[in-house]
């Protein structure tokens, strides 16, 4: 295998520590509970950045309609996912949770979620066999079984079905929030092994539109700051993929002065980064000129040895998706091949020849399941990630919905979220720019066949 420079970290694992929060409770295991006073300060930070989400909360905390749910999770562990599950607890859910990705949780937050009463598993740097098993304590637990999943990329569903396929006949739906989970939940759906309903929260317009494209807008030029401190300016960059995640990239690099190509398989999305001022190229016509790659198709071997053979000294890889098989890593972990650790979630990989690339958050990408993607590994204060406007308001909503809904409403399938509900959270977060919506009259609801209170957009859209 390749050498590595770096000296490996000899820390006591988080799971061979005995820890105890001050109510005496142990079902948790992060990094440090001492550090939870600290990681609270973080979540009333995010509290203030969050005005949907506290919205929802106070609007429905006195009628407890998550009263009896239990809610697994899996995603990424921040200030602002506590949020999230702080609101859940507050709404009548009893939680476990453990982290989608093995390098983005923020170890204070873990622990001032531990010191609040809620189970969690997870902590900054863990290894393959530590992610399984703290997902596996989420949910093998007695006298508590889960009839709620909250999952980001597939991973717990997955474990579950593998593990405890008999769970399932309590549980009454899962909420998936990513491409890759929302993926497996549609295999599953056709081979008809799918066998309660799913809600997909990816493909919600409020989650595309907001959270996809304006999140990633930010947090691309932040995650590649603050791990390489380049400049931007007449850099040449290839983005593979021209959906929401690629438009926001496309549109900050651009603003930035550098010179953008745009890879895409789809025709409509291909026309759009065309007319947006972007040359439509394949992968390979500027493979050897660019000065940044970076992927967000969702799909994999999109950027293989071969193009990583061809890139140019110093050439920076990166990956917006949440897929890790995007980029062929594990093609790179080869006896001629030299790997320095730089810096946190920075290795130099360097050919015989001396010619080096830079890839960005290699410690997320080669973890098999599939979490990661450069802002929640290197974005965000203390690389967690930048704060989703509204994906959190839209998961309480969907695990709302799917929790209370009569029995037959939602068959074993796999389904978007009711537009209303998409509305509903836009609406929320309008009162922090003090924005006044008009209202439509009789007369003009009448002429365009709409209820004057929505949904304004048809289900399609």
């Amino acid at each position: 295998a390749a050498s590595y420079t770096d000296s490996s970290d000899d820390e006591t694992s988080p799971r061979d520590k005995q820890q105890k929060n001050s109510k005496g409770s142990s079902d948790f295991c992060v990094k440090n509970i001492k550090q939870a006073e600290f990681g609270r300060r973080e979540i009333e930070i995010a509290e203030q950045e969050m005005p949907a989400l506290m919205a929802l909360r106070k609007r429905a905390q006195g009628e407890k309609p998550l009263a009896g749910a239990k809610i697994v999770g899996c995603t990424h562990i921040t200030a602002q996912t506590a949020v999230l599950m702080e609101t859940l607890g507050a709404l009548g859910a009893q939680c476990r949770w453990a982290a989608c990705n093995i390098y983005s949780t923020l170890n204070e937050v873990a622990a001032a979620l531990a010191e609040s009463g809620f189970p969690v598993f997870a902590w900054k740097g863990e290894s393959e066999d530590d992610f399984w098993w703290c997902i596996d304590r989420c949910v093998n637990v007695e006298g508590w079984q889960p009839n709620m999943i909250l999952d980001d990329g597939g991973d717990l569903t997955h474990w579950i079905y593998k593990k405890y396929p008999n769970m399932f006949k309590k549980i009454k739906g899962i909420v998936e929030e990513s491409v890759t989970g929302v993926h497996r939940l549609y295999q599953l759906s056709k081979a008809g092994k799918l066998c309660v309903p799913a809600m997909n929260v990816n493909d919600s317009v409020t989650k595309q539109k907001f959270d996809n494209l304006y999140c990633c807008r930010e947090s691309i030029l932040d995650g590649l700051k603050r791990t390489t401190d380049m400049m931007f300016g007449g850099k040449q960059v290839v983005v593979c993929g021209y959906g929401e995640v690629g438009k926001g990239c496309c549109a900050a690099l651009k603003a930035m002065g550098s010179i953008v190509y745009v890879t895409e398989i789809d025709p409509i999305c291909a026309l759009q980064a065309c007319m947006d001022g972007f040359r439509l190229v394949k992968l390979n016509e500027v493979i050897r000129q660019v000065d940044i790659v970076i992927t967000c198709t969702g799909n994999k071997n999109v950027v293989t040895r071969e193009h990583l053979d061809r890139m140019k000294n110093s050439c920076i890889v990166c990956n917006m998706g949440h897929s890790n098989t995007e980029i062929d890593v594990a093609s790179l972990r080869t006896p001629e091949l030299t790997w320095e650790r730089v810096r946190s979630q920075v290795d130099h990989v360097i050919w015989p020849d001396g010619k080096r690339i830079v890839l960005l958050a290699e410690v997320s990408c080669r973890q098999r399941s599939g979490n990661c993607n450069l802002f929640s590994a290197c974005g965000g204060r203390k690389q967690g990630l930048v704060t989703y406007p509204s994906v959190f308001s839209i998961q309480a909503l969907a695990l709302i919905e799917l929790y209370n809904a009569p029995e037959g409403r939602y068959k074993q399938d796999v389904y978007l979220l009711p537009k209303k509900m998409d509305e509903y959270v836009a609406s929320l977060h309008l009162p922090t720019f003090d924005a006044h919506l008009t209202e439509l009259t009789d007369e003009q609801a009448k002429y365009l066949g709409l209820n004057k209170n929505g949904p304004f957009k048809p289900n399609y859209y």
